[in-house]
């Protein structure tokens, strides 16, 4: 699954009372996606069960493999320094950096790991039938379990 979008972030430093002497303002337009999926090669057969002539299948959790911007696209729209300043040389950095974060997290806000995870079970449907399987239904995985470490009186 893919999802693009672009993004509008504004890095600044210093921005307080002496801002026009020493503030640092960035304005970066920010042009990103991100990939997410379902890893096939973490199943395994002990994910896959025939009851009762139904194939039980228990994907692995969808996950985010890849968030990057496109530098082609991405740019700093506008930069503004203080008088008595040069500005900040990793102040793009840490713009791209806040960029890269907030397209994860809409992509995640829009769901993009359960889409993810319908588009996977999609494929593996069809690859079930052909394979001659009539029935064939997703289960979730039980939640891995931790004991945690009890206070002895």
């Amino acid at each position: 699954m893919r999802y693009s979008l672009e993004k509008i972030i504004v890095a600044e430093e210093g921005q307080d009372f002496l801002k026009s002497l020493f503030g640092d303002r960035l304005l970066f337009i920010a042009h990103g996606s991100v990939i997410a999926g379902v890893d096939l090669g973490k199943l395994s057969s002990a994910d896959l069960e025939v009851r009762d002539g139904v194939l039980q299948v228990r994907l692995p959790a969808a996950e985010v493999f890849v968030v990057a911007l496109d530098n082609e696209k991405s740019y700093v729209y506008d930069r503004q320094t203080g008088l008595l300043t040069k500005g900040d040389r990793d102040l793009e950095t840490l713009a791209r950096q806040a960029a890269e974060e907030q397209i994860r997290q809409a992509a995640l806000d829009d769901d993009i790991l359960g889409q993810a995870r319908v588009n996977a079970e999609a494929f593996l449907l069809g690859f079930f039938y052909n394979l001659g399987f009539s029935q064939v239904e997703f289960v979730q995985a039980m939640p891995e379990v931790v004991a945690s470490p009890s206070a002895t009186p």
